[in-house]
């Protein structure tokens, strides 16, 4: 038995029951085998056994009152898995189907995305099973209030310093921020994602989207291809959707496809970017309130979806978009899309594919670029706003996309080279899992056994 299998049995006994935390370090293990044949220190100094382990998990209750003066409990959770290149940094999401196995593998995959950006950040993960919709401003504040009493004994601008997420955005931020300022009388640059008045950067609420294309644009233009009329389904109609929707049609391609935990919208000339945000982010209804005003547009509910497969992956398309959520795109759904001639999907969530469907469209050799990689947007610029908070400055919105153009090029260059020099050219899966690992493991080694 290999030592990269010797190592996931080990974690299935000492982890049992997190599947998603096991398939995202299934996926980076099974991708270092050249690696560590060529360079036997991460062997004699058990890199392996010891990334795969968070330094803290930090699990803690939450309680607070609702409208209607009852007492609720939520399980809140902070996995602080890597500090090794910096201050640990990763989201916060609110969502009634967080557990400790969602949060480390988020943590995990947060490790080897920062590690790309080339910027000093370490990995992790929190969040917690409360859902905001449905909720008053009211009950999201005293939430926010009471997960952030605990939260703020364990963070910091140079320990850990946490963003949005699902379920997380400006507003939570804000009560959030609000709280550890009353607890610490301290401002600083804590959490990211603040509003553009109280320490937030331009940028980073488009940056995951943003980023996501401008990294589609340079996988395409390594193939002397554009994305420039290119017909594109996008998963997801939250942030990272939306911004992704803008950006193609920025550059000239047509998003004709978006989707939310309701069911599906398609639109042949073109989904409205106007209404889809007045539906989601004004009204923050489902997207057959969409359809409701653009007769031309037609609304999939869930129910009608295909057995083991989602209906957006059904739509013929030239580039697909993932920006939902995890293992949102099946083994079905791979090959569905590639039957139909996709010839290009880049991952604006984190994991959405299947292991199975990854490896099919890995396989194929069409342009896949990984989460890991694609969407490393949105990390980037959150360290662009811890900069500007140390410095007290806010840079302009053209000074931020500039440089967060430069980091998703230079993420690619990397990520492509090192798929070049272990001998997979064009598989940036495996060229994003062994360049993320090798620059925190030589670091690890760099910094002792600790």
């Amino acid at each position: 038995m290999s030592y990269t299998e010797d190592t996931l049995l080990a974690l299935q006994s000492t982890s049992p029951a997190q599947e998603e935390f096991f398939q995202a370090v299934d996926e980076v293990l099974r991708s270092l085998r050249p690696l560590l044949d060529s360079d036997p220190r991460f062997r004699e100094q058990r890199i392996i056994e010891r990334i795969v382990e968070p330094e803290r998990q930090i699990f803690f209750r939450v309680t607070w009152v609702d409208d209607e003066g009852k007492i609720q409990v939520n399980k809140g959770y902070r996995v602080q898995f890597s500090s090794t290149l910096g201050p640990v940094k990763g989201g916060l999401r609110f969502h009634k189907g967080v557990n400790a196995g969602i949060i480390k593998f988020l943590g995990f995959e947060q490790v080897f995305k920062n590690a790309l950006t080339g910027l000093s950040l370490g990995g992790g993960k929190g969040g917690a099973n409360f859902d905001p919709r449905g909720r008053s401003d009211g009950e999201i504040m005293r939430f926010c209030q009471s997960f952030m009493t605990e939260l703020h004994k364990h963070v910091g601008p140079r320990i850990d310093v946490p963003a949005g997420d699902i379920g997380v955005g400006t507003r939570e931020l804000g009560y959030l921020f609000g709280q550890y300022k009353r607890l610490t009388h301290r401002f600083d640059g804590v959490l990211t994602g603040k509003g553009l008045s109280w320490g937030g950067s331009f940028g980073r609420t488009e940056a995951t989207g943003y980023g996501c294309v401008y990294f589609a644009e340079e996988m395409l233009r390594a193939r002397g291809e554009s994305l420039e009329g290119r017909v594109c389904t996008v998963s997801g109609a939250g942030n990272v959707a939306i911004h992704a929707v803008e950006k193609l049609q920025e550059v000239g391609a047509k998003p004709v496809a978006v989707s939310d935990s309701t069911g599906t919208i398609h639109q042949e000339d073109g989904i409205d970017l106007d209404l889809l945000r007045q539906v989601k982010e004004v009204d923050r209804q489902g997207l057959e309130a969409y359809a409701r005003e653009r007769s031309d547009a037609r609304f999939v509910p869930i129910s009608d979806y295909p057995e083991n497969g989602h209906h957006i992956w059904t739509i013929p398309c030239d580039s697909a978009f993932p920006c939902a959520t995890q293992n949102e795109l099946t083994l079905s759904d791979a090959r569905t899309l590639l039957d139909n001639g996709c010839t290009s999907v880049c991952e604006g969530a984190n994991m959405p594919a299947t292991s199975e469907a990854a490896a099919h469209l890995a396989r194929s050799g069409i342009a896949y670029a990984p989460g890991k990689a694609a969407n490393a947007g949105g990390v980037a610029v959150s360290q662009l706003e811890m900069s500007q908070n140390a410095a007290m400055q806010q840079w302009s919105a053209d000074q931020v996309d500039s440089r967060l153009q430069e980091i998703m090029v230079a993420i690619h260059t990397m990520v492509s080279e090192t798929a070049d020099e272990f001998g997979h050219p064009d598989n940036l899966v495996h060229g994003a899992n062994i360049a993320g690992f090798r620059k925190v493991a030589g670091a690890m080694i760099a910094q002792g056994v600790v």
